[in-house]
């Protein structure tokens, strides 16, 4: 048993690129060169004027002041521009070097567009859409199904799983649980005894009903021959009667009998040495107890029994199973033996 806890996935982020407006530094700077003109004598040449004070420092200046873009270095001056990481770039160069290809139509996401994007995959806001219904999941909740974007709506129709009790959808983000295959709300998973909610307690499963430990012991399960008490997993089953493992004990020497070797006189069960040395006939031959364990075939001839492996000539140690014999007051001999006599 487990508990799940879905949740939608709802990661859906705007990139809002800041375009700047670069002044037209070249009228400025054609204006200052008018009025700087102005200052002099009309008569002055250019030569003269090449070589009043200060005309050298202005000249530095203006060169100074030019605003570039960072990539093809032409001037940024009366255009837009986008700075990345406090770098200048023109409009051109931004969407070629930075913008990103829309996962849904393949073509790139321009820099005057809205961009909606998911763990690593980018989308065009009208391209960001339910792959079942088509419709925007641009302030919808959704998820992933093997790669495609569904709306919860779809999703719950074709892949969320049904509630076999009450057989309403498990929403996503609802907690669930699963056993068997078979899917429940929480609230729904109840014991088949007293009707309330399992959630992830312990549980025992019996004909297609589900009960809690207590409601199980105390109405269900079998009850142990020896303890009386309810057997709840694993235990003995001797005689059409259910022990425990540890009460399921040889009659003699009270020694557990579960996974060893046992076998029984009238209703009561007994390990192999207990009832060797108390109801097992000897073996003729060896004088050793007959169990029916191992080889546990044996023969039996007037009152005598012999192990099988010991039924055989007394003179010549031929094995006399399954051939004639002929008794000679306490033992038995093979026919060519007998002959002999």
């Amino acid at each position: 048993m487990k508990v799940n806890e879905r949740e939608n996935d709802i990661l859906i982020f705007l990139f809002s690129r800041t375009l700047q407006f670069a002044p037209d530094r070249r009228r400025f700077h054609e204006s200052e060169k008018q009025s700087t003109r102005s200052r002099h004598d009309p008569a002055e040449t250019p030569e003269s004027i090449s070589r009043a004070p200060g005309t050298q420092r202005q000249k530095k200046d203006i060169m100074s002041d030019r605003f570039d873009c960072k990539t093809c270095n032409e001037s940024l001056c009366g255009r837009k521009y986008i700075q990345v990481e406090e770098k200048p770039h023109c409009i051109p160069c931004y969407d070629r070097l930075y913008a990103k290809t829309c996962q849904e139509c393949k073509e790139v996401i321009g820099h005057n567009a809205k961009e909606l994007f998911y763990e690593d995959r980018h989308y065009h806001s009208h391209c960001f859409r339910c792959f079942r219904c088509d419709r925007s999941l641009a302030d919808e909740p959704f998820t992933s199904q093997e790669a495609a974007l569904v709306c919860s709506d779809c999703y719950c129709s074709e892949f969320s799983s049904k509630c076999v009790s009450c057989d309403k959808t498990v929403m996503p983000g609802s907690k669930l649980l699963e056993y068997g295959g078979s899917t429940w709300h929480e609230d729904c998973f109840v014991c088949h005894g007293c009707e309330k909610p399992i959630g992830a307690e312990a549980f025992i499963p019996d004909d297609n009903n589900y009960y809690c430990v207590p409601c199980y012991e105390g109405r269900v399960a079998p009850q142990c021959n020896h303890c009386k008490k309810a057997l709840t997993k694993g235990g003995v089953t001797y005689k059409d009667e259910v022990w425990h493992k540890e009460c399921f004990l040889c009659t003699g020497c009270k020694a557990p009998l579960a996974g060893q070797p046992f076998t029984s006189q009238g209703e009561s069960p007994y390990c192999v040495k207990c009832f060797s040395s108390l109801y097992a006939k000897k073996c003729a031959g060896c004088n050793t107890a007959i169990t029916g364990f191992g080889d546990g075939k044996y023969v039996s001839f007037e009152e005598r029994q012999w192990h099988q492996p010991c039924f055989k000539c007394y003179r010549c140690s031929v094995s006399l199973v399954g051939s004639g014999f002929f008794p000679d007051r306490d033992q038995i001999l093979c026919t060519d033996c007998n002959n002999d006599d």
